[in-house]
């Protein structure tokens, strides 16, 4: 399992607009203490209002890794970046990246890398050796988030259970499966870029034995509707054995993102398709409620449609950003 070192020093390269450096956000949000330090070129315009530390001055203040903080269309890697980056790791920093360039082929960073030490990390496109699944029960407990589609909040439900569960006390670890969770966390499996053969037992590696009292919070990726994504939803689920999950949900969309020919599926439907295809591993697999992204929805709008389907799933309908999912973690430590 790829594991990064903390703290991070955040790079903005020269993006114009906040936008752009939403991963650099993120992180400054979710792990704020693993965030030592933000740096860019003299022409960006975006802060994330944290101190400007150089690389040198970043590793005497003791960063281990400067993490390439921006999400741009297209993903590409500009070559007037590799200045700062090649000083980083020259310095000592391992350069980590979640963009489409593979810092691995850009032979100046390959060069200042072997020189230092330090290490080049393509996020996305780090590969492991995964065995295949072997089925076996595992002690602990384990909710993963699921969608009616992809990017809708699966990653944000995640975190923000993790951190209501760790408010309450309750040991839990956000387990990360995509780029930008990798980075939050420090460590995970980018399952979107494990063979298929493989992502079950990749995903028991990643939420292993724990303690009885203990929950791993994974975080999904895909959805079982998606024409293109479903194939890594069913590994993830099959290989986390979830006892619990939670549905992630987008009112507003009648289809799958840009797939207009497939429909969101019914909310309950939904619901009962993941349980059946989370039984192969956990017979004792249920969902403990709703996450939706209700920003699109005014206060009157969203508290009606909220209560409408709470009262017909039967299930806790939440909002992280409006309420926080206090009732998905009642529901999920009662059962």
């Amino acid at each position: 399992m790829l594991v990064l070192r903390k703290p991070y020093l955040l790079y903005l390269g020269d993006v114009q607009t906040k936008a752009d450096a939403k991963t650099a956000f993120g992180l400054r949000d979710w792990c704020r203490a693993d965030v030592l330090a933000e740096w860019s070129l003299p022409a960006c315009p975006v802060t994330l209002e944290l101190p400007r530390l150089d690389p040198v001055a970043a590793v005497a203040a003791g960063a281990g890794s400067i993490i390439v903080g921006v999400a741009v269309t297209g993903g590409r890697l500009p070559v007037h970046w590799q200045d700062d980056l090649e000083a980083a790791l020259l310095a000592g920093l391992d350069v980590v990246s979640g963009m489409h360039t593979r810092l691995t082929e850009c032979p100046r960073l390959v060069s200042a890398a072997a020189r230092s030490g330090a290490r080049l990390i393509d996020v996305r496109h780090t590969g492991g050796d995964y065995p295949c699944a072997s089925g076996r029960k595992r002690s602990g407990n384990r909710v993963l988030t699921v969608g009616t589609d992809c990017a809708l909040g699966k990653k944000y439900t995640a975190l923000a259970l993790t951190r209501e569960l760790a408010a309450r006390h309750v040991p839990a670890t956000f387990r990360a499966t995509g780029q930008t969770g990798i980075m939050i966390a420090g460590s995970g499996i980018p399952m979107d870029r494990t063979i298929s053969d493989f992502i079950a037992g990749a995903a028991e590696m990643l939420s292993p034995d724990a303690e009885s009292t203990h929950w791993d919070v994974i975080e999904g990726q895909g959805s079982l509707y998606h024409p293109a994504y479903a194939a890594v939803t069913l590994g993830l689920l099959h290989g986390s054995q979830p006892d619990a999950i939670v549905l992630c949900h987008d009112p507003l969309r009648t289809t799958i993102d840009e797939y207009p020919d497939f429909p969101i599926p019914d909310l309950q439907a939904a619901i009962d398709y993941y349980v059946a295809a989370g039984r192969l591993t956990n017979a004792a697999i249920h969902c403990v409620g709703l996450s939706v992204n209700s920003s699109a929805l005014d206060e009157a709008t969203w508290s009606s449609y909220r209560d409408r389907v709470s009262a017909e799933l039967g299930l806790p309908v939440c909002d992280p950003l409006r309420g926080g999912l206090s009732a998905i973690a009642d529901r999920l430590l009662s059962a």
